[in-house]
Order: structure tokens, then C-alpha cells, then sequence
């Protein structure tokens, strides 16, 4: 296989390697996009479903407020409550308007049997017809005594509640707590639907608040209480219409309230989203299963992941277009380079001529390529403005404008790579500065300034005032070399970088030092490769050029470049130079 049949694989290989890469970053923008997309979606959701369970949560503790209003009220009057006293202090609270979903008001009192006739009359001092009802054999009774309004809640009056588990569970342990307290389900006897509901409860004591449970038994005097009816409690939270998630409410194992079912409006068999959420409801445990519906899926339906992925491919496209145009270069490169090379085995004479007309090729190679990439570059702003006409400006969509810019920073980054192979290709030529010799501390004072660092930071040691053969390749070796040390240490702002340059007598020594992060053992050979580099996350951005122009320069001289470095500890590059022509016309003979 001859050399020119290996350049043109590694080329190809180049080649494949390249379009691997925009591939995967194509796939990357879009998958990213993608998933921003589905953050924000799910950022809505939970928007809606922190809305729904604080409207549960902040409605009920508003009705806790009125009842605790109620205990005032019979605290304030005490034994002289009546059922006009109360109707009055029920129209106070205008329930309908602002207690939503409530069914009434009311007042349970404790009686004790042996105080039963005494209670009834009082009952019958009001004028009412009132009756006890139902009969059971517990040695206690709680009867409702009051409740406003009164005409869709006359089924009530008069209703016992300590003759059903649920409710009178829910009532003693209220008792015993002196807190609020919700029963389990039930079913309300005003409730036509005989859809679930449940009762609300706070107690209220004769004579000083009690502080223990003895006393809370003692002087329990009975609730102020509020029937609900689920359903009517969720309608008056807020309508289906307006809200672009449903729930379910359980108690326990019971469910209490249902918007799952299939006849429902907008159901979504496959949610987006779904999520439950347990609640400490006043000693019930309620469990909130809450799912998007079609609304939500209908208003979070977005096409930008796609529009990157198809602007991304178009791309792509362009991209495989210009590397068959590298490719077909290359290949016209190397058959000239190898009948260019047949003619100086025999014509010395004729190098700088030859290697002018490669370069020559390289730059003609390279204009070529530059159309290609501004055909990207304008792509970009294309599918920008389209964007913009389709979704409005994109400085409200971040994602999509950090993907245009990606391919913007990616068009940059080739423009990089091609002047990056154009100056791969000139090392060497000496031409322009023969006879030149360069001041060693003028090019110290050169860096400092270009890289913008204080004078202190690069410290130089020499032997020679003067660089005196090929001066120009020198100081790119330099600048490459104190410009890495800069670029990837984690603080270049403190960073130290020691150059020396020792007269070993038939040649100089040079060393550049710095105190960075390092670079491990394994990477030594690695960084001095065409398009290496050891960039990782959010690090400097690199063409994986520079070092392999190093190492170019040192080797057509006829020396080599070595690195001693361990991860964390700071890296030393140390290659040698001639000291005149001559020196270096010998290293080459003994290379070749």
C-alpha cells in the first residue's frame, strides 16, 4: 500500500468520523429539545396540580374558619342560642356567595339522657316542630339542633348522630381533640343524589377552655357543624370547564369523588401526566389522583423538537456535501503530491517550488470549503427568521434559540478547522524570515500582551538573547505551547508558566512549565494527533490543532518534543532546536 493510498483512508476516515459527529450532535439538539419541551410540559402539570390540591386544601380551611365563627357565636351567647339567634348568624356569613360547595350550618349539641326532657323543652318554648329521630340505646344523644338554611336542610333537624358510626366517630374524636374534624363517608339524609359526603365538625365546652382530655369530656357541650356533599364541594371549587386536569378523592379504600370515568368530557385514556397526592384532611387520610385530560394535551402539542430535527438533517446534508468535496481534494492533492514528490527525489531544487504550489492547492481547497459552511451559517438564519414567523420571537423559546446558536458556534467551529489545516500545511516554510532572528524577551513580552496576562505570570530563563534559525516556526511553537498552559489552567488569572532555553552547544534545550491541573500518562502521545484534544463538559474550545503543529515544526528541524506531566500536578514540554542552518541540515540527515 503505498503512502498516498494510506493518506487517502485516514482522510476517509476523517471523513466518516467527522459526519459521525454532526449526526450525533443533530440527534443531541434534538433529543434535547425534546426534552426541555417535555420539562416544561411537566412543569405545567405540576402547576395544575399544585393549583387543584391547594384550592381543596385552601377552600376547606375557610370553611374550618366559618365554624370556628360559630363556636364564637355560642360562646358569646351561651345557653341563649335559639334557632332565630342562629338563622341571623348563618345569614351573616352569606354562605351561598362565599362558602361555595357547603350545604349549611349548623348546631349539634350533647345531651344526656337524663337531660333529655329539659332539651326537648326548650325545643318546644321556640314554637317548632321538632322531633329526635332515630331511636338507639347509647346513654348519650346528638341531636342537630340547628341548621340554616333551614329549607333545603329540613331533613336533617332533628337527626341523631350519634346513632351511625361514621358520624359520631368523627364527632367524639373532634371532642377529644378540640380540633377540627371531618368524618368518613356518609351519605347525606338531604341529599336527593345519595351521593357520598361527609361531615364537618369543631367543638365548643361550657365555662374555660379545657386543657386536658378529662376536662374536653367533661364540658363537651356539642359542634358546630357543615354537611357537604362531594360533589357539590369539587363544583364549587372550580369548574371542569376551566381547568385542564381531572381528579379523584378517595377516603381510604372509598372513593368519594370520580372525574376518571370514560363518559367524561375531554377523558384522556393515555394522560400525559398523572400523579397522587395524600392529604391530612382534618383526621382523614384523602387521596387526590389527579391526570391531564385532552385540553392539556391538546395545548402542549409542540413541533420545535421536529422543526430542529428536519433544520438539523438539511444540515447534515450540507455538511456530507462539502466532505465528498474534501474528499475529492485530498485525493487530487495526493496523486499531485505524488508526482511532485517523484520529480524532487531527482530535482532538489525544485522543493520550495513544489511545496508553494501544495500550499497554493490548500488554499484554493480551503475557499472552496468556505462556501459550503456560509451556506450553513446562512441556513441557520433562515430557519431562525421561520421560526420566529411560526412561534413568535425566540427570545421566549430559550431551547430554541440555544439550539441556533449551537449550529452558529458549530459554522465558527469549522471556519477554525480549515485555517487550523491551512496553518498544519505551511509549517515549515522558512522563506519569510530567513536571516531574521528573533529577541527571546521580546517574544515573552509579545505573549503577555496577546493572551492578556499580567508580566508576572510567564517567567523566562535563557542562555541565548536570540533565536537565530527559523525564528518564525519558533515563536508559533511558543505561542502554541504558553497558550495552552493559559487556555486550560482552571485559573489563569494566578497560573505560573517558566520558560527556559538552555545551550546544550550543538543545539538548544527549551522547556515551558506550568503549575495546571496536568495532563494524565495515558494522554501523552494522544494530544500531539491531528483533531485530538482532551476538552471535556463546559472546558475551553479546541480545533486539535496546535500541539500537532508543534510537534510538526520541532520534527522538520530534526528533533522531537516530550512531555513529562501526572494528573494534578502540572504539565513540562521539553524539545530542542537548532542553534543555525547548518545544525539543522545534520539533524535532518541523521533522521532520514
Amino acid at each position: 500500500m503505498t503512502s498516498a493510498n494510506v493518506q487517502e483512508r485516514k482522510i476517509s476516515s476523517l471523513h466518516v468520523l467527522v459526519v459521525s459527529l454532526s449526526l450525533m450532535m443533530t440527534i443531541g439538539a434534538w433529543l434535547y429539545s425534546k426534552q426541555q419541551v417535555n420539562l416544561q410540559i411537566e412543569s405545567r402539570f405540576e402547576a395544575s396540580k399544585n393549583r387543584t390540591i391547594d384550592l381543596i386544601v385552601d377552600r376547606m380551611s375557610r370553611y374550618e374558619d366559618a365554624l370556628w365563627s360559630g363556636v364564637a357565636h355560642v360562646d358569646t351567647l351561651g345557653a341563649d342560642v335559639t334557632a332565630a339567634s342562629w338563622k341571623h348568624f348563618a345569614s351573616s356569613l352569606n354562605i351561598e356567595e362565599k362558602y361555595p360547595g357547603v350545604n349549611g350550618i349548623g348546631l349539634i349539641q350533647f345531651v344526656d339522657r337524663q337531660n333529655l326532657q329539659a332539651y326537648m323543652t326548650a325545643r318546644e318554648s321556640e314554637e317548632r316542630d321538632f322531633s329526635i329521630f332515630p331511636e338507639h340505646d347509647l346513654d348519650f344523644l346528638l341531636p342537630i339542633t340547628f341548621i340554616e338554611p333551614e329549607n333545603i336542610n329540613a331533613a336533617a333537624v332533628g337527626l341523631d348522630v350519634a346513632h351511625e358510626t361514621n358520624r359520631r366517630t368523627g364527632l367524639l374524636a373532634s371532642r377529644d381533640s378540640g380540633g377540627a374534624q371531618i368524618t368518613g363517608p356518609i351519605f347525606l339524609v338531604q341529599d336527593s343524589g345519595h351521593t357520598p359526603g361527609f361531615l364537618f365538625y369543631t367543638p365548643f365546652y361550657s365555662g374555660a377552655a379545657p386543657t386536658s382530655l378529662s376536662e374536653r369530656r367533661d364540658r363537651f357541650a356539642g359542634v358546630v357543624y357543615a354537611p357537604f356533599v362531594v360533589r357539590k364541594l369539587v363544583e364549587g371549587l372550580l369548574s371542569k370547564d376551566l381547568r385542564d386536569v381531572r381528579f379523584s378523592l378517595r377516603d381510604g379504600e372509598q372513593l368519594i369523588y370520580n372525574e376518571h370515568d370514560p363518559d367524561e368530557p375531554l377523558h384522556d385514556d393515555a394522560p400525559l401526566f398523572t400523579d397522587t397526592v395524600e392529604l391530612d384532611m382534618y383526621g382523614r387520610i384523602w387521596t387526590v389522583d389527579v391526570r391531564t385530560n385532552q385540553a392539556f394535551r391538546a395545548q402542549n402539542s409542540f413541533d420545535q423538537p421536529n422543526l430542529i430535527l428536519a433544520g438539523g438533517l438539511i444540515i447534515e446534508i450540507l455538511v456530507i456535501s462539502m466532505l465528498v468535496m474534501l474528499t475529492r481534494s485530498n485525493q487530487q492533492a495526493h496523486r499531485y503530491a505524488e508526482e511532485l514528490t517523484k520529480e524532487l527525489r531527482t530535482k532538489t531544487d525544485h522543493l520550495e517550488k513544489a511545496n508553494a504550489e501544495i500550499e497554493q492547492f490548500v488554499y484554493v481547497a480551503s475557499h472552496d470549503l468556505k462556501t459550503p459552511v456560509r451556506g450553513i451559517g446562512f441556513l441557520a438564519d433562515v430557519i431562525e427568521e421561520d421560526l420566529e414567523e411560526i412561534i413568535g420571537p425566540l427570545a421566549k423559546h430559550p431551547e430554541i434559540k440555544s439550539q441556533i446558536d449551537m449550529i452558529r458556534e458549530r459554522v465558527s467551529r469549522m471556519n477554525d478547522l480549515t485555517k487550523g489545516i491551512m496553518e498544519f500545511s505551511r509549517v515549515g516554510h522558512r522563506d519569510s524570515d530567513a536571516g531574521e532572528h528573533l529577541s527571546v524577551s521580546k517574544l515573552i513580552e509579545d505573549c503577555v500582551a496577546d493572551f492578556e496576562v499580567d508580566a508576572t505570570t510567564v517567567q523566562c530563563s535563557s542562555d541565548v538573547e536570540f533565536i537565530r534559525y527559523d525564528s518564525h516556526n519558533f515563536r508559533r511553537v511558543m505561542e502554541n505551547l504558553i497558550g495552552n498552559a493559559l487556555k486550560y489552567h482552571p485559573n489563569p488569572r494566578i497560573a505560573r508558566i517558566e520558560v527556559s532555553i538552555e545551550d546544550l552547544g550543538e543545539h538548544l534545550r527549551v522547556a515551558v512549565k506550568d503549575d495546571g491541573d496536568g495532563i494524565p500518562a495515558e494522554f501523552h502521545e494522544k494530544i500531539f494527533a491531528v483533531f485530538q484534544t482532551l476538552r471535556v463538559g463546559s472546558g475551553p474550545e479546541s480545533t486539535g490543532i496546535g500541539l500537532a503543529i508543534v510537534k510538526k515544526a520541532i520534527q522538520r528541524n530534526g528533533f522531537d518534543i516530550w512531555l513529562s506531566s501526572s494528573d494534578g500536578h502540572g504539565a513540562e514540554f521539553k524539545f530542542d532546536w537548532p542553534k543555525n542552518q547548518m545544525q539543522a541540515e545534520i539533524e535532518l540527515e541523521n533522521v532520514a
